[in-house]
């Protein structure tokens, strides 16, 4: 069964994004380096979140997104981030009667259902659920077995929260990997059990 991270970049006091939905300066670490993290030779990193980012993302198999982030990126025009090979997309409203339904993107209704086919989808590889509140209702529903986050030095002071909006508490181990980028510091822990 595949690995279930949830992940994104986030502002040093919890934020991936500001009251509206504008990431500001946080993906400045995409930038802040000279060796090119795709083929497209757009996004260039330091060698040191270059040799985190890139194994991390040649893993993905599927990313779970919501309906607001499918929405605001217009899901990608078609074609899923980063290479990545499906997404799978939460949300109580069908596909847009515009979409292309061949496009390697899936509606889901509910969390559980949509992990469900995202295992399905990935195989032996990593299910990525985007940080948020989708991701926070994973986590919530105890399916998420690492937290991964790019911590840039931002504040924000208020906007959407890495956890959504979980309000229980949840223990993480120590983190297992630590690692300091140009304008980030790469983090992941264990969820613990």
């Amino acid at each position: 069964m595949s690995r279930v991270v949830m992940y994104s970049t986030v502002s040093v006091d919890g934020f991936i994004a500001d009251e509206n939905d504008q990431v500001g300066p946080l993906f400045d670490w995409l930038s802040s380096g000279d060796i090119p993290l795709d083929e497209t030779g757009e996004v260039k990193v330091s060698q040191a979140s270059y040799d985190y980012t890139r194994p991390y993302w040649d893993q993905i198999g599927v990313t779970v997104v919501g309906r607001h982030v499918f929405d605001m990126t217009d899901g990608w025009g078609g074609k899923p981030p980063g290479g990545i090979a499906h997404v799978v997309v939460v949300s109580h409203r069908p596909m847009p009667e515009s979409w292309d339904p061949e496009t390697p993107f899936h509606f889901v209704d509910g969390v559980e259902a949509a992990m469900a086919k995202a295992q399905k989808l990935a195989g032996d590889r990593t299910v990525e659920v985007a940080a948020g509140d989708v991701g926070g209702q994973v986590l919530a529903a105890g399916l998420v077995d690492e937290v991964a986050m790019d911590v840039t030095p931002v504040v924000f002071g208020s906007g959407k929260r890495y956890f959504g909006s979980v309000a229980a508490q949840h223990l993480l181990e120590d983190p297992h990997v630590v690692i300091q980028g140009n304008r980030v510091l790469h983090l992941r822990y264990r969820v613990r059990r």
